[in-house]
């Protein structure tokens, strides 16, 4: 408690009487041994009691904070929605500190980041973190009624300037009532069109389909309280004896289509082989008919040289051969007396003469 200045004033003034009463009472009779010396209290108590109203202020404001902490820290990726007793006001705090009343008011943190909603078989689950949400895999019967189970993952955002009346109509569980309904409806209805055999051929048909179907039923909703990024096809979990069958003819498929390869190289192999012999055969054509070319250009060019020999060949032409031969027969006979000249009737043919110095040769001659 404070001390009161005026109660220190007081007690040195009586303090100061007793003292003097003291005196005279000594004086009167003999002396007394209850004497106080005055209290002077210190300079920073003398003004403390005008101040404490204000740190008892101080004090009951710094404790309100702590006990009932009238503010909140809004921060990236969320929105806060003010609820005034029951109320939601319409325009949400961004991120940043506001203050409220506690006890009428309060606030609540909404996350407006990218959210994944998974579709996939429990047993296979994974651990996950803050903003991804794991649902069963979606089971539907096909064209025929068989069982097939789709994986898929969602991904989308709350709206983040309609936030106060999404979670106003829908409730914290907004995606429970928003995006799981319309995911399972639209599945079912594109997935259900479809035989299981169909399914693995045609998964990029469908994914596009369940896509499309899960946007358009997305932004129908009144205020667009959400916002769609995109819908991925994971995986198509078929019965044991479709999955069977389908990898029997897959097989199948397989082996007529290497047959029909090795057909196809086969016929390629043979239709190689037959165009090098055409090929072969031309060449080998080609060059007989050049040959032959060359021997019918060559006898035409003789026959054409010996019809101009014959047209050269004058009876005046020949007397002038037969009398050169004759002067040659004439040198000969000079150099060889015993040689014997034979003469051809008419002179058409050329004169021949024979050496005959040797015994052995004239001989044989004669004979």
């Amino acid at each position: 408690m404070p001390i009161d200045n005026d109660y220190f004033k007081n007690r040195q003034s009586g303090n100061s009487g007793g003292s003097n009463n003291g005196g005279n009472g000594g004086n009167g009779g003999g002396g007394g041994g209850n004497f106080q010396p005055p209290f002077e209290p210190p300079e920073f108590m003398k003004n403390l009691g005008k101040k404490a109203g204000i740190i008892y202020v101080v004090i009951a404001i710094v404790a309100a904070l702590f006990i009932f902490k009238p503010f909140v820290i809004v921060e990236s990726g969320q929105v806060g929605i003010k609820i005034t007793t029951g109320k939601y006001e319409e325009i949400p705090l961004t991120p940043g500190f506001h203050f409220f009343i506690p006890g009428f008011q309060k606030v609540i943190l909404i996350d407006t980041k990218v959210r994944l909603m998974n579709y996939k078989n429990i047993s296979e689950a994974t651990s996950f973190g803050s903003g991804i949400r794991l649902n069963p895999a979606i089971d539907i019967l096909d064209a025929r009624g068989l069982p097939v189970s789709i994986e898929l993952t969602v991904q989308y955002k709350l709206t983040a300037d309609g936030a106060p009346n999404t979670i106003a109509t829908y409730g914290l569980a907004w995606e429970d009532k928003i995006i799981n309904p319309v995911v399972r409806d639209i599945v079912r209805n594109v997935v259900g069109v479809y035989t299981a055999e169909e399914l693995p051929t045609k998964r990029n048909e469908i994914a596009v389909k369940i896509e499309d179907g899960v946007r358009a039923d997305i932004e129908a909703l009144e205020n667009s309280p959400v916002t769609l990024l995109s819908v991925q096809l994971r995986g198509i979990i078929l019965p044991t004896k479709i999955r069977e069958q389908i990898e029997r003819v897959q097989i199948a498929n397989q082996e007529a289509e290497r047959v029909k390869y090795e057909v196809a190289r086969a016929k390629q192999e043979a239709e190689k082989k037959a165009a090098l012999a055409i090929g072969t055969a031309q060449a080998k054509r080609i060059e007989a008919k050049g040959r032959a070319d060359a021997v019918t250009i060559e006898a035409i060019a003789q026959a054409k040289a010996n019809i101009l020999i014959a047209k050269s060949l004058t009876p005046n032409l020949l007397k002038l051969e037969q009398i050169q031969v004759q002067g040659k027969f004439n040198d000969a006979l000079r150099v060889n007396k015993d040689a014997k000249i034979f003469l051809t009737p008419g002179g058409s043919t050329p004169n021949i003469w024979v050496d005959t110095k040797s015994t052995a040769r004239d001989a044989s001659i004669n004979n």
